[in-house]
């Protein structure tokens, strides 16, 4: 399906959206590959993997040359968009974004997502692993009971979990220029590590100090919360602030 956006014969935008259903075993391996745009992934009650693309360019030419390839074999899934490079020292068409939106079995694991600038979901995951690289950006990463490693360059990361589950997973985000914003219920049980290098520590569970590292202006946090549970919550922001705080106090 073809649609075409307003604004002027120069700079409208074109839009081509397609949607494919895969049948896949609930513990499937997914990876995800794009340049530019947002990967929307949710888990779902299904054995199924559906793919919803949506291309953007400000030409047919560009348009056609976005292509979306979905290869499949028993266990695994692989979901890559095909954006030609920018042409370089030209005043050619430099467009071409493609936003995913995926479901998958929650009980999957996507042992890659690759994304070059954009935005990153990541909802209601409980496979054995996630791993999302995001260059620049912002990643929302919402009650996933799996263990997260998240890496982003620079932007904004938001990690929340909305209840609490005594299950053993571990979320683990490393951010070079980045603010880290952590949402977790008050009756929450994890062993908490924070490291802000050049930045500050906000935290609602604080029961124990802060300690600064003076030789690098930064804080640092390594504190057991309610018992501590079986769940670690490690953030690491090179430049920038975290803040953990208490979803429902």
């Amino acid at each position: 399906m073809l649609l075409t956006g307003c604004g002027g014969a120069d700079n409208r935008v074109l839009e081509e959206v397609s949607e494919k259903v895969y049948t896949v075993a609930p513990d499937a391996n997914i990876s995800i590959h794009n340049r530019d745009g947002a990967v929307l992934v949710y888990g779902s009650n299904v054995n199924e993997v559906r793919v919803r693309s949506l291309k953007k360019a400000y030409s047919h030419e560009r348009l056609n040359q976005i292509g979306i390839d979905v290869s499949t074999k028993p266990g695994a899934v692989s979901i890559t968009a095909k954006v030609p490079p920018q042409p370089k020292w030209t005043f050619r068409d430099h467009s071409g974004t493609v936003d995913f939106t995926i479901v998958v079995p929650a009980t999957a694991s996507i042992s890659a997502l690759d994304l070059n600038a954009g935005e990153v979901l990541l909802d209601s995951m409980r496979g054995r692993a996630l791993r999302a690289r995001l260059n620049d950006g912002r990643i929302f990463a919402r009650n996933c009971f799996t263990n997260l490693a998240l890496t982003m360059n620079r932007g904004t990361l938001m990690l929340s979990y909305d209840w609490w589950e005594e299950e053993k997973f571990s979320a683990r985000v490393n951010l070079g220029q980045a603010n880290a914003w952590v949402w977790l219920p008050s009756d929450s049980a994890f062993h908490l590590l924070a490291d802000a290098k050049h930045g500050k520590i906000a935290n609602d569970f604080n029961n124990l100090p802060v300690s600064v590292d003076s030789s690098a202006r930064g804080t640092k946090i390594d504190q057991i919360v309610n018992g501590g549970g079986s769940a670690t919550i490690q953030i690491r922001v090179d430049k920038g602030n975290i803040k953990i705080a208490e979803a429902n106090p």
